[in-house]
């Protein structure tokens, strides 16, 4: 159950007068459309250090109730950052801390062409950086007193050209990736071979975003959001899943699986020259 635009409004106002607190944005599915009755409603807290997490705490069991608890920045790890699991009005309510100085300095990074994939728990493709930009550019800006959000996002209306020219170059890494993943056919290592295609299919699905001038903000749903990009290649999702299908202890079929991710990697540089012309 998602919570009505009058109650978003109204948390919101309550959170920006938290000290440290320069606005909020409405994210994921729900900014975009794409959400379902049980997804979860997203509100990006971007704030500039120090942060008063007690007064922030006090404001969460305002809503959520006595047991609600907020962590201190950096509580999720160093990029997811921290937040909190609170549930309003019989629905579940996430607080995600996003540092605006470092969303800023991510941002011109991507004016460079400059990105990287970061150890965070809980993303095993590593977390993507340019995702602050993606979810600043995707979200609803609920309250933003300084204006300094929407001057931001307004940068990012027009899809950085450097970082679609990058990750279109970071495709050397989905060959790599062949390469090694074959490495482990002597040894039926079939778990080497898993995690060689599992971030190949993810360099893929952002190299081809890259080309479409896409945001892609988050791994669940990627290969199902890189498949509906005009322009893919054929087939990709269903392509994407033979390969892992195809992931056994034996030889066959671990070439197989490697064989089929090739043919991929092949058809999504061929797809990402097409696009960008």
């Amino acid at each position: 159950m998602g919570l009505s635009d009058a109650r978003l409004a109204e948390i919101a106002a309550e959170v920006v007068r938290v000290p440290g607190v320069i606005g909020v944005v409405l994210g994921g599915s729900r900014a975009r459309g794409t959400h379902t009755p049980e997804s979860d409603t997203d509100l990006g807290l971007y704030y500039r250090a120090p942060l008063d997490v007690d007064r922030l705490g006090a404001v969460a069991r305002a809503f959520a109730g006595p047991s609600a608890q907020v962590t201190t920045p950096g509580g999720w790890g160093p990029w997811v950052d921290g937040g909190g699991w609170l549930e309003v009005d019989g629905g579940a309510l996430d607080f995600i801390y996003r540092d605006l100085d470092r969303v800023r300095g991510v941002c011109a990074d991507l004016e460079r062409g400059t990105y990287a994939f970061h150890q965070q728990g809980g993303h095993p493709l590593g977390f993507a950086d340019h995702a602050y930009a993606g979810e600043l550019a995707l979200g609803r800006i609920l309250t933003d007193p300084t204006g300094e959000l929407g001057t931001l996002r307004d940068s990012l209306r027009t899809y950085p050209p450097a970082l679609s020219e990058a990750l279109i170059a970071g495709l050397w890494e989905a060959d790599f990736l062949v390469a090694l993943a074959r490495k482990g056919i002597p040894r039926l290592d079939t778990a080497f071979v898993a995690g060689c295609l599992f971030r190949l299919v993810g360099v893929c699905a952002h190299a081809l975003h890259g080309a479409a001038g896409r945001w892609l903000i988050n791994e669940k749903g990627a290969v199902a959001a890189t498949a509906a990009l005009p322009g893919a290649p054929e087939r990709f999702a269903e392509r994407v899943d033979q390969a892992f299908a195809a992931l056994e202890g034996e030889p066959l079929r671990l070439r197989l699986a490697i064989d089929i991710a090739a043919d991929l990697v092949l058809d999504t540089t061929d797809a990402c020259t097409m696009m960008v012309r």
